[in-house]
Formats: structure tokens, C-alpha cells, sequence
């Protein structure tokens, strides 16, 4: 996790003035390391289906489908917005196959999402902090397209008030979030967002990748192009210093991914 580091410097900067720069980084790395937090403590909990309690997760996907079809239409962006939270969750494959089969069963006209949030209130979203984690994944998908329909805001507003979400917890989740947005846009995101491409692609992957596929292809490639490999061949100076500038590069893409989806 970053963006709170790189949205609370920004502000920082706003002001003119350096110190505020450095509070706002500050303070947006302890946002960050929360929210990375919330995440890793999913991932331990641990049960028979998987490291993410699954009542969690078919709460989250059932509501997320409902809430993206709550406009009529289900657009492409929040369909890769949901599958990036798929990864986020590190879930294996046949839980991401679960997460879209919810996913759908949420889209069906006669889905009702207040039972289903009921029943995660008393069991796994007793906790505010997963509660402001369940609000902010769904978050992510409502706004990844361009404009929010009054709709889909109202629906927003239900769940949080059925999960006593606050209205200011809401706005700042929502604050953040558009930030992130509108940092992706801006010549700097431009930048960073080709970085990160760069980066899978050092790895021989997409963006469509899983936490493990991605673990796997660092592992192969440092096996496959570690200096060492080639001890036993003689190789002259310039082999060696080839096969090192190429394992800098996968260890510097995989530190990369690795952040960026809180990778364990």
C-alpha cells in the first residue's frame, strides 16, 4: 500500500510549505499501513476454504454485484476493479471462482442485501476496522468508473448505515479514493502507472496475475538468471555482469509488486 504516503505528501506540498509535506507523509503512511494491516490480518485468521474468512468474502462479492448493477448496468471498469480486490485478498483460484459466482448471484434482480449484512454484522464484520475495510473495497469498485449514480450512492449509504459506518468515515474513504484517482491521471501517475506495468511485464505477467502467479515467476526467473547459475560454465566478465543487471531488475519489479499488493 502507497497511495495514502503519496496523497498526503501531495497535500503537504499544497500548503508551501516542507514541514507539512512531511506530516502529510507521515500520516499517510500510517493510513497505509493500517489498511495493509486490516488485510494481513484476514489472511491469518484462516479457514477450511482459505486464508479469508469466506463470509467475508461472500458478503463482500454478493453486495459489490448487487451494488454494480444497482444503475442497471455493470461496466467494465468495476468489473476489473473487482477482480483487483480478488487479488488484494490473495485469493487462490478456486475462491476467485467462488468471488464471481457471488458476484453474479448479487446481480440477480431479487438479490437482498440486508439479510446478508445482518448475518456478516454479528459474525465477521463485528469489528469497525473490518467494517471500514468492507465499505472501502466496495468503494473502490463504485468509483473506479467515472460518475456515481444517485443510486448507487443511496445503496452505499444503506449498507453503511446497516454496518454503523459514520457519515464522516464514509466521506474520508470516499475523499481518499478520488484522490488516488485523480493522482492516477496526472502526469506522475502516468509515470508511476507505467512503472508498474514495467514491471509485470519484467516478470513475464499482466496486471490480471495472482499474488502466487507472480511469487512463482520471481522465483523461476532468480533461479534462472542468478549469476551463480553460471559458475560452472566459466563465463567471462560481461556475461556476469548481465546476468546481475538482470536479477536487479526482477528483484526491483517483484519489491515493486510486492508493495503495491501487500504480498506476503
Amino acid at each position: 500500500m502507497y497511495w495514502g504516503k503519496v496523497i498526503g505528501t501531495l497535500a503537504g506540498l499544497a500548503t508551501l510549505k516542507p514541514w507539512a509535506a512531511l506530516i502529510g507523509l507521515i500520516v499517510g503512511h500510517q493510513f497505509d499501513r493500517g489498511f495493509a494491516e486490516r488485510i494481513r490480518a484476514f489472511q491469518k485468521q484462516g479457514t477450511a476454504t482459505g486464508p479469508v474468512p469466506e463470509e467475508f468474502v461472500r458478503t463482500l462479492f454478493l453486495v459489490m454485484g448487487h451494488l454494480a448493477k444497482a444503475d442497471g448496468r455493470v461496466s467494465e471498469a468495476e468489473i476489473r476493479a473487482a477482480r483487483t480486490v480478488m487479488h488484494r485478498l490473495s485469493l487462490a483460484p478456486a475462491r476467485v471462482r467462488q468471488a464471481i459466482g457471488w458476484f453474479e448471484s448479487g446481480k440477480a434482480p431479487g438479490f437482498q442485501p440486508r439479510p446478508v449484512l445482518q448475518s456478516a454484522r454479528q459474525n465477521c464484520l463485528k469489528r469497525g476496522d473490518r467494517r471500514l475495510l468492507f465499505v472501502r473495497l466496495l468503494l473502490e469498485v463504485a468509483l473506479s468508473k467515472r460518475d456515481l449514480h444517485q443510486t448507487e450512492r443511496n445503496l452505499l449509504w444503506a449498507i453503511c448505515v446497516e454496518l454503523d459506518v459514520g457519515r464522516v468515515e464514509f466521506a474520508q474513504l470516499e475523499a481518499m479514493i478520488r484522490s488516488q484517482r485523480g493522482f492516477r491521471s496526472s502526469p506522475a501517475g502516468s509515470a508511476d502507472a507505467k512503472r508498474v506495468t514495467e514491471a509485470y511485464g519484467t516478470l513475464g505477467l499482466t496486471e490480471a496475475a495472482t499474488n502466487e502467479e507472480i511469487k512463482t515467476a520471481y522465483r523461476r526467473l532468480m533461479n534462472r538468471n542468478h549469476p551463480d547459475k553460471l559458475a560452472g560454465a566459466n563465463p567471462d566478465a560481461g556475461t556476469v555482469a548481465s546476468a546481475e543487471r538482470k536479477t536487479r531488475e526482477i528483484r526491483k519489479a517483484y519489491e515493486m509488486l510486492k508493495a503495491r499488493r501487500s504480498i506476503r
